[in-house]
Order: C-alpha cells, then sequence, then structure tokens
C-alpha cells in the first residue's frame, strides 16, 4: 500500500503502487502463456499420436477378423498364428530402421512415412483374394508400424516441457487403446456381412486416419532436439518458445540441449560409432539399456497381446457360444482397456512412475492367476465366464494403469540424446519380438498346457516382472531428460530418488 499528504495534512491511501500492479499483470501474462503452450504440446502430442491408433486398431480388429478370415479363405491354426503374429515380428524391421531415418530426415517425416507404409498394408490386406496376398500387406502392415511406434514416443519426449512430459509421452499408448477399441467395435458393427465381405470392411476401416495424418504435418513442427542436432538454432528456439513463452527458461533449455548434442556435432557422431556404444557399452549406457529393453520385453511376455489378440478363443475356453457373443464380450475389453489408460494420464506425472509399475505389475500377476484358475476349474458355466470376463478385464485394467505407457516413456527419457533415436528403437525391437513370439505361439502352447496353464505361465512371468521394476527402475519424474542422463551415469538408479513398495499404499489410499 501506497501513502500521500493532502494539503490538508491528511493523509490518503491508494491500493498498489505501480510496480506492484505491474508485477501482478506479468504473473497473469505468464499463467496465460503457460497455458497456451501446455495446449500447443498438447495438440502436438494428439497428432504426433495417430500412428498408434493404426496399431491398436489392427490389433482389436484381427481379434475378430481372423475368425471370419478362417471361414472364407479355409487357412490353418498355424497360419492363423502366422497371420497375426508376424506384424510384431515383421515391425522390428521397422523399428531398427527409424531410428536412422529419424535421425536422417527428422521425427516428424518419419511419422509420415510410417502412416503412408502402413496404409498401403491396409489396403493390400482389404483386397487380398488369397493368403499370400494378405500376407504381402500384413508385412507392409507391420513395416509400417514400427516405423511409428519406435517414433512417438521420441518426439514427444523431446517436445514436452518437464513438467508434463510423462502425461504427453503416454499418449501414443492411449491412443493404442483407443484403436484397439475401434477394432472391438468393428468387429461387432461388420460381423453381421458375409463371411466374405466382413472382414475385408473391418480391415480396410483402417486406412481412413490417413486423412488426419496428412493434416497433422501442416500442424506439427519439427523436433528441437534434433534441430539442434542439425545446427538449426534458430529454428530449434522458435519451436521451443511455442512450447514454454518464458524466454529466458528457453534459452536455458536450449544452452542443455547444445551442451547435450555437442558430442553429437563436435565429432559427427556417425552411425557406426552409435550402433557400436551401444552394442559395447559403457556402465550407465549398460543400465539405460537393462531399464530401457528389459522394461519393453516384460510388457509383452506378459502376454498382453495374447489377451487382446485371442480374447474371443479365451472367452470361448470359458464357455460362451456364438461369435456375435464373443465379440461383445471383447468390446468390455477395449472399453476398460481405454478408461484406465486414460486414468494413468492423470497419475503418471503426478505419484510417479515406479510406484503405477508396482500397482500395474502386482495387479496382473494377480488376475492373471485367477484367469488360469477360472479356465482349469470354472470353465463352461455362468461362474466360470463371469470370472473369466472379470480377470481379462481387470488384467488390461493394471495393463494400462501402468506397464503400458510407462514402458514408452522410460524407453524415451532415459537414453541420451546422442543414442535416443536408435536406442528407443532396440527397446521397440524387443517389445515387438516378443509380442510376435507371444502371438504365434499362444494358441499351440494353449492346445498343450492348456489354455488356463498358459496363463499360469503368464501369472509366473508378471511375478517376475515386479522384481525387475524393484531393482532395475529408477523414479524420472520430474527431472530433465538431460537430468536423467547424468543420474545413470552417476551410477544413481537404485539410489536416493527410488520409491520403495510402502509408497504403493499411499498411491492406493490417494485414489
Amino acid at each position: 500500500m501506497g501513502i500521500q499528504e493532502n494539503g490538508n495534512g491528511d493523509v490518503l491511501k491508494y491500493k498498489r503502487m505501480d510496480s506492484d500492479a505491474v508485477e501482478e499483470d506479468g504473473v497473469l501474462c505468464e499463467e496465460k502463456g503457460n497455458d497456451s503452450s501446455r495446449k500447443y504440446v498438447l495438440v502436438c502430442a494428439i497428432f504426433a499420436s495417430l500412428n498408434s491408433v493404426l496399431l491398436g486398431y489392427d490389433v482389436g480388429v484381427m481379434s475378430g477378423a481372423i475368425i471370419f478370415i478362417q471361414q472364407d479363405l479355409k487357412i490353418t491354426e498355424v497360419q492363423e498364428e502366422v497371420l497375426v503374429g508376424i506384424l510384431s515380428i515383421i515391425s522390428l524391421f521397422g523399428s531398427l530402421a527409424g531410428g536412422k531415418t529419424s535421425d536422417a530426415i527428422g521425427r516428424k517425416w518419419t511419422m509420415a512415412f510410417a502412416a503412408i507404409v502402413f496404409q498401403s498394408g491396409a489396403l493390400i490386406m482389404a483386397l487380398a483374394p488369397n493368403f499370400k496376398v494378405l500376407m504381402i500387406g500384413r508385412f507392409l502392415a507391420g513395416i509400417g508400424i514400427g516405423f511409428g511406434v519406435m517414433i512417438a514416443p521420441v518426439y514427444i519426449a523431446e517436445i514436452s516441457p518437464t513438467v508434463a512430459r510423462g502425461s504427453f509421452t503416454s499418449f501414443p499408448e492411449i491412443f493404442i487403446n483407443l484403436g484397439i477399441l475401434l477394432g472391438y467395435v468393428s468387429n461387432y458393427a461388420f460381423s453381421g456381412l458375409s463371411p466374405h465381405i466382413n472382414w475385408r470392411v473391418m480391415l480396410g476401416v483402417g486406412t481412413l486416419p490417413s486423412v488426419f495424418i496428412g493434416i497433422a504435418l501442416f500442424v506439427i513442427p519439427e523436433s528441437p532436439r534434433w534441430l539442434v542436432m542439425k545446427n538449426r538454432i534458430d529454428e530449434a528456439r522458435v519451436v521451443l518458445l511455442k512450447t514454454n513463452e518464458n524466454a529466458n527458461e528457453v534459452e536455458e533449455r536450449l544452452a542443455e540441449i547444445q551442451q547435450a548434442a555437442g558430442h553429437v556435432n563436435a565429432e559427427k557422431y556417425e552411425e557406426k560409432a552409435v550402433w557400436r556404444e551401444l552394442l559395447n557399452p559403457s556402465p550407465g549406457v549398460r543400465r539405460m539399456l537393462i531399464t530401457g529393453c528389459g522394461i519393453q520385453c516384460f510388457q509383452q511376455v506378459t502376454g498382453i497381446d495374447a489377451t487382446v489378440y485371442y480374447s474371443p478363443t479365451i472367452f470361448k475356453d470359458a464357455g460362451i457360444k456364438g461369435n456375435t457373443q464373443l465379440l461383445a464380450a471383447t468390446v468390455a475389453v477395449g472399453f476398460t482397456k481405454t478408461i484406465f489408460i486414460l486414468i494413468a494420464i492423470f497419475l503418471i506425472d503426478k505419484v510417479g512412475r515406479k510406484p503405477l509399475l508396482y500397482v500395474s505389475t502386482i495387479g496382473m500377476t494377480t488376475c492373471l492367476f485367477g484367469l488360469g484358475l477360472t479356465l482349469s476349474l470354472l470353465g463352461n458355466g455362468s461362474v466360470g465366464i463371469k470370472l473369466a470376463i472379470l480377470c481379462v478385464c481387470g488384467n488390461v485394467a493394471f495393463f494400462s494403469v501402468g506397464i503400458g505407457p510407462i514402458c514408452w516413456v522410460l524407453t524415451s527419457e532415459i537414453f541420451p540424446l546422442r543414442l535416443r533415436a536408435q536406442a528407443s528403437a532396440l527397446g521397440a525391437v524387443g517389445s515387438r519380438v516378443s509380442s510376435g513370439v507371444v502371438a504365434m505361439s499362444f494358441l499351440s502352447v494353449s492346445r498343450m498346457i492348456t489354455v488356463g496353464g498358459t496363463f499360469f505361465v503368464f501369472a509366473a512371468i508378471s511375478a517376475l516382472s515386479v522384481a525387475f521394476v524393484h531393482k532395475c527402475v529408477p523414479e524420472t519424474k520430474g527431472k530433465s531428460l538431460e537430468e536423467i542422463e547424468m543420474m545413470f551415469q552417476n551410477n544413481r538408479p537404485q539410489q536416493g530418488g527410488e520409491l520403495e513398495l510402502e509408497d504403493v499404499k499411499h498411491l492406493m489410499q490417494t485414489q
């Protein structure tokens, strides 16, 4: 408050000095700027995640389409396993090539290339007259998916502000779940058509997101970290100012990125040098690889793709009869998966990565073991059907609230800039290979040890993932990408910042 005397000696008061008013206006403007920047990054993250809808849709739609493909093309059980699982195996080639491609042409145009390749494959599959042509389309779709699942989390992590990076980087997993749900709904909606037509319509609908991906190319900018790697500093500054309107913070962040990229630009890091460092890593890089590749593999070997791809088979084993009823049950799984991935968005930057991973892996272990018991002891009854649906929905819920999205968040966070693209590609390869092995062997293994016995195996693997999270995964919430790199290099991933199992109790109370 300020004071002033009038001519009579009276003291007059006024509300606020001009400097205070200016300061208050500055705070309001900064808050508005932060809101504007956050909305811009949100739009970029959404558009960058559209490729993930394609992957999710393919996973969801194939679970139902395969029923009618069998009837129409008269394929064998082995061909069915190959058709379903080969996409994950083929996608590893796209993931491996994605790192080099994104470093050469940029993160943005790599996403565009992924969409074009996938759409070509989807059209070929929809028009395939026989199994061989269907496999050619599947091959192209797998290549496109490999590029897409590798590059989207990297791009979002590099453009997002530190405080919201976890939420934004989980967007690809959210859109995968949305795609799965749309695939399930498509199965149910078109199941009434002729078996010669319905599966073609189901697969053909998957080409529609390409329109939105084309629009996205005119909206999203290039990654500022990639621009710095190419010595395009002024362009990087412009992008950073769009994601953070505080000029001082932008200059500080730009200096950190330049320092991180300095080794790359100073020594002109070649592709061979990058792979040489990954194949003969330093202790810090080795810890990053164990964490990044390990969490990717555990995400898949716990059987999530088997649960999604073969959910009609699981429910049929539990006692549900009729294709329409089977596909209707899968829609419930899709809704559950989508709802809980949305919950994960709000929690990942508030409670941290590690507590959610504990809740996720412990919950999945419980549900997988329960599903094994249900299918082994209570099959073909109303109680068994209800428990089977409950356990499958519980499994995908726990997956979606933790290891599903956090797997991609961690992989995009923990590697240094000079290795990030290739190391993320390596992690994606581990995920895709694991997914392919599970998808291509589920029916054969189930025939040998029963469907229930197969889920006992998944439960045992899931229990191992709890130990892996406890031992090898650090907490990265609230740290910049450069700080996370130093944490691994200084051998501190299992120290100070790590949260223990007791924190899960606090998380459950807050939920």
